[in-house]
């Protein structure tokens, strides 16, 4: 239904000397947590980097990241015990989202140290578009007690704006979407899809108004839409509602698939309705429509992190009201009813974001160079 615009291509980053890194996650959401890390890892494993990704929980990576993994890229077990690690830390310590670094391994960063040549130690945070983020970026955090004491960690944090760490953009991708987009039409056809209509993409928690979001598209004979329902939550919280009636929308429940998949299935939307931060992230460099349901917090802290999201994007009022509705802000009557033509201002919205994000430098490229800085 609507057209796909790949990103333009880039000159290359420049080039940095090669490094071994230790990128720590513990795994909340697997999709989250393993999706961010596991892309950052691999997209140093392929500007020349040894990488070596430590996790609690590697269960994920099996339909995610199918081996064989890239060269120079180690999956390991959570060095919790002494079996698990290694001789030496790396040159680079990463702490993915502010997980806690085993006691064994915190030795070996202290021993490293000690011989004068101390990693450069960096505690990766959330992304966010808040105020805060642009003030505590690559600020220091001393550690005053343990085997570490006396050594620096560094905050460093991922963002929307040229004061901030940026996006995780892989070198490829640009060249990826273009020859995607030769084959869209082929993927859609597939899946049973005829010209005009419309494929929204399904990646959530449990909505607020998901049901008023299904009554809407079974009303929307126009749309001719077609609901792509990724695994696991989404597919609960939709199974749980009364089927549809009369085929709307045409349902396609999705099984776990590989990252690059997964962005192929974000191209081939007309609207992406996503979760976390991976696939925020991911549906951004995707330039369709996007809807994000943001993790709830309990204490509601997660509206103005919102908030502050929709005002970076400079989102459109039909836009900012469905987020309100879905993320449970405002009532489930008050999700606006999707037509061509908000999904076309959703669209240009979308794409001039990610072109004021592709100016930046990304992510992977912030980090080789700041760890330049500080080595």
């Amino acid at each position: 239904m609507l057209d796909f615009h790949p990103l333009s291509s880039e000159a290359a980053p420049p080039a940095h000397a090669p490094r071994t890194w230790d990128i720590f996650c513990q795994v909340i959401d697997n999709f989250g947590d393993v999706g961010v890390c596991w892309r950052i890892a691999a997209e140093l494993a392929a500007r020349g980097q040894q990488v070596r990704l430590w996790m609690d929980d590697a269960s994920a990576l099996q339909w995610m990241a199918p081996q064989p993994h890239p060269a120079g890229l180690a999956v390991r077990p959570w060095p919790a015990h002494a079996a698990n690690v290694p001789e030496s830390a790396g040159d680079v310590v990463i702490e993915a989202f502010g997980c806690e670094i085993p006691a064994p391994f915190v030795r070996r960063i202290a021993d490293r140290a000690a011989t004068g040549a101390p990693p450069v130690w960096i505690n990766l945070e959330y992304l966010s578009a808040e105020d805060y983020v642009e003030r505590c970026h690559r600020l220091p955090s001393p550690l005053m007690s343990g085997p570490a004491a006396g050594m620096t960690r560094w905050f460093f944090y991922p963002g929307f704006t040229t004061a901030t760490g940026a996006l995780a953009r892989e070198q490829d991708l640009a060249a990826r979407q273009q020859a995607f987009a030769g084959r869209r039409a082929g993927w859609r056809s597939r899946l049973g899809m005829a010209q005009g209509d419309c494929a929204i993409s399904l990646f959530c928690y449990e909505p607020a108004a998901l049901s008023r979001f299904m009554e809407q598209l079974q009303a929307a004979a126009a749309l001719r839409p077609h609901l792509l329902v990724t695994p696991g939550r989404a597919t609960a919280a939709v199974q749980a509602l009364p089927p549809p009636a009369a085929d709307r929308p045409a349902l396609h429940y999705l099984q776990p698939c590989p990252q690059p998949l997964f962005d192929e299935m974000l191209w081939g939307c007309d609207l992406n309705l996503v979760r976390g931060e991976d696939s925020l992230v991911r549906a951004l460099w995707a330039g369709q429509p996007l809807v994000w349901h943001i993790y709830p917090q309990h204490d509601a802290a997660h509206h103005g992190k919102l908030e502050a999201f929709l005002d970076w994007l400079q989102a459109p009022a039909s836009l900012r009201a469905f987020h309100h509705a879905w993320n449970g802000m405002t009532a489930p009557q008050a999700l606006p009813l999707l037509n061509l033509a908000m999904l076309q201002e959703w669209q240009q919205c979308v794409q001039a974001a990610r072109t004021r994000l592709a100016m930046q430098t990304d992510l992977i490229a912030q980090l080789q160079a700041f760890v330049a800085e500080k080595s």
